[in-house]
C-alpha cells in the first residue's frame, strides 16, 4: 500500500483552505482540485510499503517525540509545469518543522526506507494541473495547532483518490508552544 506522514487539521482550517481552493477553482480555465478530505500537510511520502515496512512506519511513528506545534498559512504559490501547474497554499519557514522532518527522514533512512532528498516545501495541494489567471500570491495569515501526526494510507475506491490514517500520534501538549 502507498503510505506517507501528514498533518491534518481542525475543522475551522479545512474551511480555510476550502476557501482557496475554490477561489483558485472560479479563476481557473482548468484543473484537478484537491477534495475536501484530501486537504493535508505531507511530512514525508514512503511510497508502496509491504507489510514489514508498514510495521516499521508505525513503530517509528510510535517512538516519535514531538511537542504540539502551530504552523502559519501565508501565501499561495505554484510549482509550474508544462501540462497544467500545482497549485498550493503554503506554509511559513520553521525551523521546527523542517527539524522534524530532517529527525523523520534520518529515522526513515536508518530503517530502509528510500526517501526524497531534496529540498523540504511545506504545502498543502489544492490542486493539478491548473490553467488560471491568477498569479501566487500572500494571504492574509491563519494559523493551527498541530497536535498530531498521521500514518496515513492513498488508495483509490470507486476510482476516487481517498487518503485514510491508518496510525495516529499524539504530540505532547506544552505550554510554551515552538511556531513552526
Amino acid at each position: 500500500m502507498r503510505l506517507f506522514y501528514a498533518l491534518n487539521f481542525s475543522p475551522r482550517t479545512c474551511s480555510r483552505l476550502i476557501s482557496l481552493r475554490d477561489e483558485l477553482k472560479i479563476a481557473s480555465y482548468q484543473g484537478s482540485f484537491t477534495l475536501d478530505d484530501n486537504l493535508h500537510l505531507t511530512l514525508v511520502f514512503l511510497g508502496e510499503c509491504d507489510q514489514r515496512k508498514t510495521a516499521t512506519a508505525i513503530n517509528l511513528l510510535a517512538e516519535l517525540d514531538c511537542a504540539a506545534q502551530t504552523i502559519c498559512f501565508d501565501r499561495v504559490g505554484c510549482f509550474r509545469r508544462a501540462d497544467g501547474d500545482i497549485w498550493w497554499a503554503g506554509v511559513r519557514e520553521s525551523k521546527a518543522l523542517n527539524e522534524l522532518y530532517r529527525e523523520m527522514v534520518k529515522q526513515l533512512s536508518q530503517t530502509g526506507f528510500q526517501v526524497e532528498s531534496r529540498r523540504y516545501m511545506p504545502h498543502i495541494t489544492l490542486g493539478r494541473e491548473i490553467i488560471c489567471a491568477i498569479q501566487p500570491h500572500a494571504i492574509d495569515p491563519f494559523y493551527e495547532q498541530v497536535t498530531s501526526l498521521e500514518l496515513m494510507k492513498s488508495e483509490r475506491r470507486q476510482g476516487v483518490l481517498t487518503y485514510t490514517p491508518i496510525h495516529s500520534k499524539p504530540f505532547s501538549l506544552d505550554s510554551n508552544l515552538d511556531c513552526i
